[in-house]
């Protein structure tokens, strides 16, 4: 199915996660790097090239979401039972032996360009889940996740049509649930979040 390859996942709060991430693998700040009462939150793009057509691209979207979610369970359920996953230098490592991998493959596509490596190691998916659930894990926090079906034009600010219309999304944030949240939504601060990305 398209959908399935058509997605994406990415972290949005906070939102200069990305530069925390390489000052981390480059050993100038030390884990935890995100504060325990830091909002951290996650999506996940459905059809985020072609959209999501019909109910069957929906279900398969539903079935993708709770196996994100249950994969997340696990991941946090991991980290809290094996501290040690917490410590700085593993979790170094492990982003570390992640960004060697993604060279490996990038190294193959000759129309990549090398001046965005940090950008794109920082954006991995890999490092990216691991983070969210390493800091929930650590902290001892709850969390949830809420998935928005196919966006209509009607309900976006005209800037964001382009990129979001017909997409479905599943946010997750480090809190018990959306009323814990400071925000009108938990769509706010995504919403502000892809506004500023470009």
């Amino acid at each position: 199915m398209v959908v399935v390859s058509d997605s994406y996942m990415g972290m949005f709060l906070p939102t200069d996660i990305s530069y925390r991430i390489t000052q981390f693998m480059a050993g100038k700040i030390e884990f935890p790097f995100i504060k325990r009462d830091e909002l951290t939150a996650t999506f996940y793009m459905f059809g985020k090239d072609y959209g999501v057509k019909g109910q069957l691209e929906i279900m398969t979207v539903i079935e993708l979401a709770k196996r994100a979610i249950g994969q997340l369970a696990k991941d946090i359920r991991g980290f809290y039972n094996m501290p040690n996953k917490m410590d700085s230098n593993f979790t170094r490592e492990n982003y570390i032996r992640r960004s060697l991998q993604i060279s490996i493959e990038l190294q193959k596509d000759s129309s990549f360009d090398w001046s965005k490596m940090n950008k794109r190691i920082a954006g991995d998916p890999s490092i990216l889940s691991d983070c969210f659930a390493q800091h929930i894990a650590y902290y001892k926090q709850d969390y949830f996740c809420e998935l928005f079906q196919p966006f209509d034009e009607n309900h976006l600010p005209s800037s964001l049509r382009r990129k979001l219309e017909g997409r479905m999304l599943l946010v997750c944030f480090n809190a018990k649930d959306s009323k814990s949240l400071p925000f009108e939504s938990t769509l706010v601060p995504f919403i502000e979040w892809i506004s500023n990305a470009g």
